[in-house]
């Protein structure tokens, strides 16, 4: 049976991409903190499910909340980067990334006794033309990525012509195995289906249809989520509706289509698909 991925990008709500305008960095410290709280209901019901995930957390944020990164290892799940602050990739010269992903690497290996091997670009932010950023990963100890979406129909990121089941790329400086997020074929279109807003909104039986076409292939489906996704309480902010819609539609709804996932597939941590895949998950020097 082929085992997927659920994943958890951990991060603060005021980090996601869609509130950069309303609620600027300088904020960030004023802001509550609620991931520690949340990321331990995500634990529990884990535990409950007897599901091993991946979690890409901000180095901001461990930094700040230690604990948490030490309780999601000692939990028995995998640690990845998900960046230092959530600058996405595409507004980064190749030296600010590298300092950017030694720094979160650094942070997250010291709190959790981890080597941590995955990254997972903010808003998936490897883009065509941005390929350089495997090349620095790479070089900085990482093995594998989650960073790149087989889609073109959405405004913020997308590498259509990717493949969208774990696969090897060759660069100069090894090769990267890129693990991307879960996608679904509807006739012509290739929809996101891995999460985020796509599971609050998207019916669960179209979730299901996601994971169901890559068994089909003999692949794994990657899922993520935020743990500010399951929170009914998330403080106000000020934006214009669609952005307010963005971040709260289906919020209510999250726990339960997590539960019938976690319930109908079986999962592992991403970093044992990428043993797999190549041999002791480090790549292979070009």
């Amino acid at each position: 049976m082929v085992r997927h991925h659920l994943t958890v990008d951990v991060e603060e709500f005021f980090h996601a991409s869609a509130l950069e305008r309303f609620v600027p960095r300088e904020q960030w410290e004023a802001m509550p903190r609620r991931s520690p709280s949340l990321a331990a209901r995500l634990l529990d019901h884990l535990a409950q499910a007897d599901v091993k995930g991946t979690f890409f957390v901000l180095g901001w944020l461990a930094k700040r909340e230690p604990e948490m990164v030490k309780a999601i290892s000692s939990a028995g799940h995998e640690i990845g980067s998900h960046g230092w602050d959530h600058r996405r990739v595409t507004t980064l010269s190749p030296a600010e990334f590298r300092e950017d992903v030694r720094s979160s690497r650094a942070a997250l290996q010291d709190l959790s006794g981890q080597s941590v091997a995955g990254y997972r670009a903010p808003s998936f932010s490897i883009l065509p033309g941005f390929e350089w950023a495997l090349d620095v990963l790479l070089e900085e100890g990482f093995h594998y990525d989650s960073s790149m979406v087989p889609v073109r129909m959405h405004p913020g990121y997308g590498y259509p012509r990717a493949n969208p089941d774990p696969h090897r790329i060759p660069r100069p400086s090894g090769t990267m195995v890129e693990v991307p997020p879960a996608t679904l074929r509807l006739g012509r279109m290739r929809l996101p289906a891995g999460g985020g807003a796509y599971m609050r909104f998207f019916p669960v039986g179209l979730l299901r249809s996601a994971l169901k076409s890559a068994e089909a292939r003999g692949a794994p489906g990657t899922m993520y989520v935020h743990p500010w996704e399951l929170d009914e309480e998330m403080p106000a902010f000020r934006a214009p509706w669609p952005t307010q819609l963005r971040m709260r539609g289906g919020i209510r709804g999250l726990g339960r289509k997590l539960s019938v996932l976690t319930s109908a597939f079986r999962f592992r941590r991403m970093g044992e698909t990428v043993r797999e895949l190549v041999g002791d998950g480090r790549g292979e020097r070009a």
